[in-house]
């Protein structure tokens, strides 16, 4: 299977750089792993709604060219629902087994996706209620993509 990670932004932070190599080392031997990152706007202080929703459309622009037809698109959400990491790991498989070779996570941007990102989004996946940065999402994301490829092999992993 191809996991492929769309994020909004370049990571700034060393100590996430360093957690995002080891943890994309470690998939390596379950996956391919493309992670692709697209230029972020920056937002104004203080900026209306409508300049907000124009800066998600133009990061959502960026974002759309390299969600391929045949992938099946996860966008992380606020708003989406919320999964175990058994739950994570029983959609990753269910949809390999249906015929999804190619999964795409998508992460936006500080104030979130564009309208189109999100219309085509097949999925909408939430880690919690509370904001977190989406640089450190990525880390997350993939120490839970990692542990769901442990749990789908029978693995050990931290419960």
């Amino acid at each position: 299977m191809k996991i492929t990670l769309v994020t909004v932004g370049k990571i700034k932070e060393k100590y996430l750089r360093d957690a995002i190599h080891e943890y994309s080392k470690r998939l390596s031997r379950y996956c391919k792993l493309e992670m692709v990152e697209v230029a972020d706007e920056k937002t104004p202080d203080q900026a209306s709604e409508t300049v907000e929703e124009q800066i998600r459309d133009k990061e959502g622009e960026r974002i759309l060219k390299y969600l391929k037809d045949d992938m099946y698109v996860i966008t992380l959400e606020i708003a989406g629902k919320m999964l175990s990491s058994e739950e994570l790991a029983d959609k990753t498989e269910k949809l390999g087994i249906q015929g999804h070779s190619s999964i795409a996570f998508v992460i936006g941007g500080s104030i979130g996706l564009g309208r189109e990102v999100l219309k085509r989004s097949d999925y909408s996946l939430s880690f919690s209620k509370m904001t977190f940065p989406h640089q450190l999402m990525r880390v997350i994301l993939l120490e839970q993509v990692y542990r769901s490829y442990r749990i789908m092999n029978g693995e050990p992993y931290h419960k």
